[in-house]
């Protein structure tokens, strides 16, 4: 599978002017955000060379992409949902939540989303039965979204929120390392490594850590 701008082509034919692409990076870990990356496109034909799905770069390519995607496009940022949220709202509306932070960022009138993916959690669930009110509380109401399956190595938009917010949320996890050496996150990222399961095992979870989530058990 080769990146493209197939499916934001499609959304300009169909009317669309500004056309975002959005992914999530650190929806699997136990400690640190959950990160969004979105990149907004107007019509164009071309994309910086050698970008596709985060994934499947080394970091010393995902760096070299930060210049040319810095301006790819009509915008881009990154939002993030701290693990306290994910522990309050639980992690889908976390992902809406970083989502929504980054498209306010960019502060363009996007007219369509390409989402990486097959469930669309960024479109706000109904409002409630009882209560009247969605998780959002009726506070904001995404642009139409399109899924596209495995769409960070098929959407040339989806591929750089990808990298953005893999870089970003990559840089978030070293610096934390710094406070909290035992866990390994200059390495694993947050994400369930041995060594990080060792350390939550021997010292319990950090204030970073997803306390909600089924954490290892601290040894006595």
């Amino acid at each position: 599978m080769t990146v493209s701008l197939a499916h934001e082509r499609a959304l300009w034919d169909a009317g669309a002017r500004l056309v975002a692409g959005i992914d999530e990076v650190g929806r699997g870990a136990l400690a640190g955000p959950v990160s969004v990356g979105v990149v907004v496109l107007g019509p164009c034909e071309t994309w910086p060379e050698g970008l596709t799905d985060s994934k499947l770069l080394t970091a010393a390519r995902r760096e070299a992409l930060m210049e040319p995607l810095a301006t790819f496009g009509e915008g881009r940022a990154v939002g993030h949902a701290s693990a306290g949220e994910i522990d309050a709202v639980g992690i889908v509306a976390a992902l809406r939540l970083a989502a929504r932070r980054a498209l306010e960022e960019i502060a363009l009138p996007v007219d369509a989303v390409l989402l990486d993916g097959t469930h669309d959690w960024l479109t706000p669930p109904p409002a409630d039965l009882f209560s009247g009110l969605g998780d959002d509380a009726g506070e904001w109401e995404a642009p139409p979204v399109t899924m596209v399956v495995k769409g960070d190595r098929a959407c040339a938009s989806i591929a750089a929120g990808s990298v953005i917010a893999k870089v970003e949320r990559d840089a978030l996890m070293a610096a934390a390392h710094a406070d909290h050496p035992a866990y390994g996150w200059d390495g694993n990222k947050g994400y369930g490594a041995a060594a990080h399961l060792d350390a939550l095992r021997r010292l319990g979870p950090s204030p970073l850590h997803r306390v909600s989530w089924r954490l290892p058990t601290r040894e006595a």
